[in-house]
């Protein structure tokens, strides 16, 4: 049975009864985790484990795990900085900060994939222009290249460790002040601009293999009346069009507040995936779940399949020896490090 297009959530530390069921439909390809189906590294290798065997080739086992606020593991597991604290190292040593983006990209990709977690929606890949409380220190810097260096050094380490990036949120949404958790940023800034300064750090990790991409639930009404995970003048003719992507495109959560623009839960799904998505994320809303695989049933994508089958974890690491690792050892000190210089700052 090939993947399906959609991925959504599970309810707690074990896989439930429904959920046996459900993980086999055919328009299922995957599950999101969060820190509510997470106890300790023994629990969640044992729930991907349960993942892994009700299919093949087996459904995709995807988490958050950016560091800083947005890192789901964490007891166990070790505390990521946030992405912004490489760019407060990089202000003053730009090679060190590369370096440690790289130690640390590894690092938790490492810690991921002995526990059977495929990948992470990582990295952010907008510009932190002091607008959006939502990005904040969760973009790696405030400039072009500050952004477009750290990120793919970080992906490099992470693709060493055997794990495909998702680089999000294109085109970039580090502009607007609203959450689109709860409602619709509208960014009112001109194409030209965003092609000048947002798009360039998408370009250039395209040009370096990042293997997916992530959209916004952003509106940018001067260039396409769409938010630009519905939108296929983003997706199909920026995206896969003007940056000659190849990879696999998800849709952000389509619970979300902001997705509401696309209508009902199968009008959403369907209207993401014309716009040139391949990959739907349904969260924290089992009914309007059950809604969009239903209505997805026979929907068949052979492109699609070969794209989702980049994102398993290939890392062949041994979970038992893994701090052995002299690479392993490598992340921690950066992690402390960037501890060290984020302690400082809060001193000052």
């Amino acid at each position: 049975m090939s993947l399906g297009p959609v991925i959504l959530d599970l309810e707690g530390l074990e896989l439930t009864t429904e959920e046996h069921e459900l993980l086999r439909h055919p328009a299922v390809g995957g599950v999101i985790l969060f820190s509510r189906n997470y106890r300790d590294p023994d629990q969640l290798a044992a729930l991907t484990k349960a993942i892994h065997a009700l299919r093949e080739p087996r459904l995709l086992v995807s988490v958050d795990q950016e560091g800083g606020r947005v890192q789901r593991f964490r007891e166990g597991l070790t505390r990521l900085p946030p992405a912004a604290r490489f760019g407060q190292l990089a202000r003053g040593n730009p090679h060190h900060a590369r370096q440690a983006a790289e130690a640390v990209g590894w690092l938790m990709a490492a810690e991921l994939i002995t526990l059977g977690v495929d990948f992470s929606y990582a990295p952010v890949l907008d510009l932190d222009r002091g607008v959006s409380g939502v990005i904040g220190d969760r973009a790696f810097a405030d400039t072009i290249n500050g952004v477009s260096e750290l990120s793919r050094a970080w992906c490099e380490g992470v693709k060493d460790a055997g794990m495909a990036a998702v680089g999000k949120h294109f085109p970039g949404h580090g502009g607007v002040a609203a959450d689109s958790h709860a409602e619709l940023p509208i960014d009112g800034r001109c194409f030209m601009e965003i092609e000048m300064e947002d798009l360039v750090p998408f370009e250039r990790l395209v040009r370096h293999g990042l293997e997916a991409i992530m959209p916004a639930h952003v509106l940018y009404p001067q260039v396409d009346a769409r938010p630009a995970g519905f939108s296929p003048f983003w997706l199909k003719e920026v995206l896969r069009g003007q940056l000659a992507f190849q990879g696999l495109i998800f849709s952000d959560d389509l619970n979300m507040g902001a997705a509401a623009a696309g209508g009902s839960y199968p009008d959403r799904a369907r209207a993401a995936l014309d716009a040139g998505c391949d990959v739907l994320l349904i969260c924290n809303n089992r009914p309007a779940a059950l809604e969009m695989v239903d209505s997805l049933r026979h929907f068949d994508d052979p492109t699609m399949h070969l794209r989702c089958l980049r994102m398993h974890g290939r890392g062949g690491l041994d979970r038992a020896h893994l701090h052995l690792d002299p690479r392993w050892q490598k992340g921690v000190r950066a992690v402390g490090a960037l501890e060290e210089l984020g302690s400082l700052n809060l001193d000052l």
